[in-house]
Parts: C-alpha cells; structure tokens; sequence
C-alpha cells in the first residue's frame, strides 16, 4: 500500500519574494498551487503603482484569498465598489481597480491570481518579445503654420487624448510620448495594427494625417521604460513610412499573416544606424 507523501514550505522561507512599489508578495508552489502572501501598504493602489509596470486600464487577475489584517478597496470595471476586511474570504474576478484603505497595511493569502499578478510585474528588468508601435503626425510644421500655435496645441492635445483611449481599447501600453506622437507595446502585432489603423482613422477625421511603425523584437523593461535596439529600428520603421502609410519590418509581417492580416511589399530600406538593408511592409486594413 502507498502511503501519500507529505510536503510543507512556509511563507517565511519562501521560493520566491516579489517587491515592488507600495506592496510586497512572497510565493510558494507545490506542485501546480501557488499561494501568496500579499502586503499592501498604506496610500497603495493598482492604478497608481502596477498599472505603469503591467499595463491596461484595469488588474486583470482573478484573486481569490482571504484578508489576514488590515482593509482592502476594490472598484469593479462595471463601477462596483465595495471593500475587504479581517477574516473575509473573497473571489475578486478580472477587470479591477484595489486600493489600501487606512493607515493599517493590508495582508492577504491568495491561492489565485498571483502568478499573473505578480509574475508579469516581476519580469520587469527582464529582456523580453514584444510588438512596438511608434507614431508620429505628418506635417506638422505646416498644420501649425496655417491654424496657429494656439489651435495647434488643443488639436494636438484632443489627437494624444483619443490614442491613449485607443491604446486602451487594443490592450496597448503607453511607454513615452514623442513630440507629436507617441511609443506603445503591445503583446502581438495585430493589436498593435489595429490599434495604428484606429488612431489614423481618428486622426483624419480631426484634419490631420498621421505615419506609424511596428515592430517585434526583444527588448529590455527598465523600470516602466524599455531599451534596446529594437526599439531604435521601430523607430527607424516609422520614420520611413509616408503620410496615412502604417509600416511593419519583415519579423512583424511573418507573425501577423498567421492572423490573415493583408500586407503590401515596399521594398528594401537602409534604416539610420542599422547594418543592411531591411524588407518593410505596407498594412492593408482589412
């Protein structure tokens, strides 16, 4: 007869201790069971300290744990709020805002959620895969000269609003703007596409014309930035793109046709700084 063998860890030792900004969680997995202990301390919340690491609008994990101490807040994406205390058991489903309510640290045990919680906002500082899309207003010295500075201030501040909001939509990331753009990541080149294609469209609809780039390649996360030569040769993309024109490099073409996205060949470029011509395509909209 076979007896069950018995496994113990302790959260004191654990295998791994995640810090980040305002909150602390130490992990241990036996087997396919991760459980967490989650600390949260006074004046943290999501939105203001992991949404510039991880991205999106909301947290989108499912926790499910129970409070140890202290009072946590939650506000659900249908504009639900309500809050956590001592001893409650809670199933908090995707699509959330939390905070720390009070001076007390909030304390929690999970035994879901945190590999999605915490394992993306403890890559960072990792090299990782990633789709970068640059964009840029065309013509903009001219746009200014014939509407004003004045005009051409609030236009341009109506223009990044409706992106960010696009960026949203499309599961992108803002990492910096530029000038009269913008720079985003994205976790596929079709959201990335898309997300180009709507805020050209929004763009004409305001009288201006806009010229975008994507790429994939491997990039370093620095804090809530990233670097690397990908970067640079997303750039260089958008750079060689005509006015209304969205450019992809081959990398990004050869992911995105498995997802029967259209493309049109525009030849080879020499990109600034880069060694050897590189192949770059036009995206069709569907």
């Amino acid at each position: 007869m076979l007896v069950a063998a018995h496994r113990v860890k302790n959260l004191l030792t654990p295998d791994e201790a995640i810090r980040m900004p305002g909150a602390t969680a130490d992990l241990v997995t036996i087997d396919d069971l991760t459980v967490g202990r989650e600390v949260n301390q006074p004046g943290w919340s999501w939105s203001t300290d992991m949404r510039p690491l991880v991205g999106g609008e909301w947290c989108e994990s499912h926790h499910i744990g129970m409070v140890v101490s202290g009072h946590e807040g939650f506000r659900l994406r249908d504009g639900t709020t309500f809050e956590i205390g001592p001893d409650d058991v809670f199933d908090i489903p995707p699509g959330h805002d939390a905070w720390t309510i009070g001076d007390e640290p909030a304390v929690m045990i999970e035994w879901s959620g945190f590999r999605t919680w915490v394992g993306t906002a403890g890559s960072f500082g990792d090299r990782i895969l990633a789709t970068l899309m640059f964009t840029d207003v065309v013509d903009s010295t001219a746009t200014v000269s014939r509407i004003g500075d004045r005009a051409w201030r609030e236009l341009l501040t109506r223009h990044l609003a409706a992106a960010r909001e696009i960026l949203a939509e499309h599961r992108g990331r803002l990492i910096d703007t530029t000038g009269d753009g913008l720079f985003a990541i994205f976790d596929g080149p079709g959201h990335a596409l898309r997300c180009a294609s709507a805020i050209r469209s929004v763009a004409r609809r305001e009288g201006i014309g806009i010229r975008a780039g994507v790429h994939v390649g491997e990039v370093e996360v620095v804090g809530t930035g990233l670097r690397g030569l990908a970067v640079h040769e997303a750039a260089r993309v958008m750079g060689q793109a005509a006015p209304d024109e969205i450019l992809v490099s081959a990398p990004t073409r050869a992911v995105a046709v498995a997802s029967g996205l259209r493309f049109e060949e525009r030849g080879l470029h020499e990109l600034k700084g880069l060694e050897g011509p590189r192949a770059l395509f036009a995206y069709l909209d569907a």
